[in-house]
């Protein structure tokens, strides 16, 4: 009787580590990204990024396989923004080379939503003075947009046709981005270039 216990014991166990693993590993639960995350993603990391095709600051058109070769900060803004963008990307820079000071090479991505200014040359000049690796894209407006839909972004320009001096609501977020994961989180305004680094090499490292 001792035995037939001992069996139905070790059977009921074997059953809940396997509904265990299933729960946690089958469903998703393999996340080995999570202790770097902190941010909730509706519908998850899956549920942003995608294809894209742009312009490059050289003039060529490359997609998403092209500009992600490694990994990448991703931000969305425009060349002729007064204030917020020249600090996001500078910041962004900053985490780039910090990184690059431990031996990870992260590649600044700059993607405007201005297409009707930002020409290839203008988005060119924009980066080269903030960072000799940035890549800049820009492209026609319905690239932009398509760019900008598949990363979620958010931008409206106030423009109209007698003000070359408009502006663009846009949003302010940064996105890390992985060759072979794809979106892996973002950062808001407020990380440090110091934070962004810390995080980004959880992410290197984890992978």
């Amino acid at each position: 009787m001792t035995r037939i216990i001992a069996i139905g014991s070790a059977v009921v166990l074997a059953v809940l580590l396997g509904a265990i693993y299933w729960m946690t590993m089958g469903r998703g639960g393999d996340d080995r990204f999570a202790q770097c995350r902190e941010s909730n993603i509706a519908g998850g990391a899956g549920a942003i990024g995608g294809p894209f095709e742009l312009v490059s600051e050289t003039g060529e058109t490359v997609t998403e396989k092209e500009v992600i070769d490694q990994p990448a900060l991703i931000y969305f803004g425009y060349t002729f923004c007064p204030d917020v963008c020249p600090v996001d990307v500078a910041r962004n820079a900053q985490a780039v080379d910090i990184l690059e000071e431990r031996g990870e090479m992260v590649k600044p991505v700059f993607i405007s939503v201005d297409p009707k200014r930002d020409t290839p040359e203008v988005v060119d000049d924009f980066t080269a003075n903030l960072h000799p690796r940035m890549l800049g894209l820009t492209g026609s407006p319905e690239q932009v947009k398509a760019a900008s839909q598949a990363y979620r972004t958010y931008y409206s320009a106030n423009d109209s046709e007698d003000d070359e001096y408009y502006l663009v609501d846009h949003s302010t977020m940064t996105y890390l981005v992985l060759p072979e994961t794809g979106f892996a989180d973002f950062f808001r305004r407020d990380a440090s270039a110091e934070e962004m680094a810390d995080r980004v090499q959880c992410f290197l490292d984890a992978g």
